[in-house]
């Protein structure tokens, strides 16, 4: 249960949060690199036994062709305009099969695993070291590292760690005192029916503020509650919650479970939709806390952020304000002993992972494999490398760009992005659904962007952050906590405008409309996105992809709400919104036609904000790569045309598959669409991939010109 608010702005790249790659931490299979030298391509080499690659069958290994794309990966035998996922990718797609520790596979895991091969190779060569400096980032990464694999330390305590959490959830016996509890648990295991953070204020962004808003629920999001297709799930959910009650000893674990699920349903039906949850408009709500106590009664809110540590800010800002009075009338006619116990469950959950076997292993049995259809647990050492990343991210990033990053990939970098705004600046003049007013506002707000590449200008700190080689557990609270005091110091200090909200080693990509900036971490800038022995219309039609999809957030359904300097406004006539609702809402109606299982549909209202930034990264970066010629003409390249290669780049990225399970999680949960929908949703409203690919009427996804969407 997320208890700490990143807020609205950031729109992140690609990967969504139920079978993405997370931010940071990762997977392992055993490869290494030593140098710069080590390729992707050596990554990738069969194992002795002549096994399964990565995911691959056979001795099969994924390989990018002699120009960046390897043709032989195509399913020919379909029309582009039937699929153009099966077209471009579907020999590959058959050859992929997803590991069973994994719930998808493909590109963007690929390269993942390249990081995490790093990254381990790194973290093992500090833990044979003995000579380490004591208390600094290398020997906590070590020392975070041993924690998690000293498994006999792990099983001799099993529940210990847990008892003072326990017995503190049990002395809190009032409902003002539970509310404290809630607000003790800010940056610790434990939960809250209400989620508070730090964030960056959207209509001030120079500070930072306090924001609320819901929480208080196990499962994905209130549709796992509300809806029958979910049904099942949640009755995996109960049985979980008793299991978990029941392994740490807890009174009635059964009619406790029955109680929780209750309140929690309670609390589903008062939460906002996720496609709500997207408005900026409608989240962005001030109050002080004399105010919000005066709108939600019921709930003791001076306590509660007085415990959280804000119990003296002026202003907050209350994201589903409509929710919180009803949220809080729940908490109040709820029984201690039901919010007790509910505690106590969601403790026990979140600290899993740091506890012995059972309790870790029950955890992954139904977070992992009920909810999103996972086989198999990843071993432990992969989850010990994503603990160490987790605790000490940046300090790993700083070692990992030392050994990994090249200077002249940045350099590309920096002419990929400048392209890419030139080709965008020569559009928006062209736009007939946009007045001049708007336009100008548009192109100030384009020429006001910070681009980021490959890691921070300054690095974390973390000489406050004590981490144990024996105290797992322990290491993990601390971790916590000074990610938590962090963020409290932020609060009477101007925005730190160089931090990055992903790691060095993230395989992904954001914009974060508060500062206008778009941020390309270090490890995306490898095969199969970017390549400088690649063709240049592979790596426009792959990176260049991703960088006008991060630019296009800027100017998608929410992000186009802030103006150039990161201020939540609106710069737009009234009439040219309407235009962009016009043209937004067609798209929206495409997206929906889209079913990748039975009765799951792709949200568009959910999906919007992805779904034109990959409009904008594919007509962005297809008219850069022409800018990128200098007027002369794409070679042709085993008879492939500069444009077929341009959307053969983007169609390659998205080459990944889903276990059912997932991929319904995503479908609900998550604001980007599948990855066939990626693929094709928005090139099917570029005019040069009907003529690339002599896509015609009656293919599957053909659309008539004038039903063709151009927005950015």
């Amino acid at each position: 249960m997320k208890k700490l608010l990143i807020g609205a702005a950031l729109g992140a790249l690609l990967l969504p949060a139920s079978v993405a790659v997370a931010q940071v931490g990762g997977e392992d299979h055993g490869h290494g690199c030593i140098d710069e030298s080590c390729s992707i391509y050596e990554l990738f080499q069969t194992p002795p036994d002549g096994g399964t690659v990565l995911g691959y069958q056979g001795t099969e290994a994924p390989s990018y062709g002699t120009w960046g794309f390897n043709l032989d990966g195509r399913d020919t035998s379909v029309r582009p305009g039937e699929s153009f996922m099966r077209y471009a990718n579907g020999a590959a797609l058959d050859r992929l099969q997803i590991p069973s520790d994994r719930t998808s596979y493909g590109s963007f895991n690929l390269l993942r695993e390249l990081s995490d091969n790093r990254v381990k190779v790194m973290i093992d060569a500090l833990v044979a070291r003995t000579d380490l400096v004591p208390g600094s980032d290398e020997q906590k990464i070590a020392d975070a590292y041993r924690a998690y694999m000293d498994e006999d330390r792990i099983e001799a305590l099993d529940a210990q760690p847990l008892q003072p959490y326990l017995a503190a959830i049990r002395a809190a016996n009032t409902h003002e005192a539970m509310a404290v509890y809630m607000g003790q648990t800010q940056g610790r295991v434990g939960a809250s029916i209400f989620g508070t953070g730090i964030t960056t204020d959207q209509k001030a962004p120079t500070r930072y503020v306090v924001s609320t808003g819901q929480a208080g629920l196990g499962l994905p999001n209130r549709d796992y509650y509300l809806a029958d297709r979910w049904a099942e799930k949640k009755a995996l959910y109960r049985a979980y919650v008793e299991r978990m009650l029941t392994m740490v000893g807890w009174e009635d674990p059964a009619a406790s479970a029955d109680a929780i699920l209750a309140f929690e349903n309670r609390i589903a039906e008062a939460h906002w939709t996720p496609e709500q949850n997207r408005n900026r408009d409608e989240t962005y709500n001030e109050y002080t806390i004399a105010q919000l106590a005066a709108e939600a009664p019921g709930f003791p809110w001076q306590a509660y952020y007085t415990a959280v540590g804000v119990g003296d800010v002026p202003r907050l800002i209350v994201r589903q304000d409509t929710a919180m009075p009803t949220i809080a009338a729940i908490f109040a006619d709820t029984p201690v002993a039901t919010l007790q116990a509910w505690e106590a469950f969601h403790t026990t959950d979140q600290a899993a992972p740091r506890l012995s076997r059972r309790f870790s292993d029950a955890q992954w049995e139904f977070r992992s494999r009920d909810l999103q259809g996972q086989p198999m647990q990843r071993p432990r050492d992969k989850r010990g490398i994503s603990f160490a990343e987790g605790m000490l991210g940046e300090a790993v990033g700083r070692q990992y760009v030392a050994e990994y990053f090249p200077a002249a990939s940045k350099a590309q970098m920096e002419e990929l992005v400048a392209n890419l705004r030139i080709a965008l600046s020569n559009r928006i003049n062209t736009y007939d659904w946009m007045g001049d007013a708007t336009k100008a506002a548009a192109q100030e707000k384009l020429a006001k962007f910070t681009v980021k590449i490959g890691y921070p200008n300054k690095w974390r700190d973390y000489s406050a952050l004590e981490i144990r080689p024996d105290d797992l557990f322990g290491n993990g609270e601390r971790a916590g906590l000074f990610r938590w005091n962090y963020q409290l110091n932020r609060l009477n200090q101007p925005v730190d405008k160089d931090e990055w909200g992903m790691t060095p080693q993230t395989v992904n990509a954001y914009y974060n409309s508060t500062n206008n900036e778009i941020v390309f971490p270090a490890a995306i800038l490898q095969p199969p996105f970017f390549d400088p022995d690649a063709d240049p219309a592979v790596n426009y039609g792959g990176i260049g992809g991703v960088i006008g999809h991060e630019i296009g957030h800027g100017f998608d359904d929410q992000g186009s709400k802030s103006d150039g300097d990161g201020v939540l406004r609106s710069w737009w006539t009234a009439e040219d919104r309407a235009n962009f609702d016009a043209l937004t809402a067609r798209l929206g109606e495409q997206y929906g036609q889209f079913e990748p299982l039975p009765g799951f549909r792709v949200r568009p209202a959910l999906t919007m904000g992805e779904n034109i930034g990959d409009a904008a990264g594919n007509a962005v970066g297809l008219e850069a790569y022409h800018l990128s010629l200098n007027g002369q003409p794409a070679p042709i390249l085993d008879g492939t045309t500069g444009d077929q290669r341009f959307f053969y780049g983007w169609a390659q990225v998205w080459q990944s598959k889903y276990r059912d399970d997932a991929l319904r999680q995503q479908i609900d949960t998550d604001s980007h669409s599948p990855a066939e929908f990626r693929v094709i949703g928005p090139v099917r409203n570029v005019d040069a991939w009907y003529d690339a690919f002599d896509v015609q009427p009656g293919d599957r996804y053909y659309l008539a010109p004038a039903d063709r969407v151009r927005i950015w």
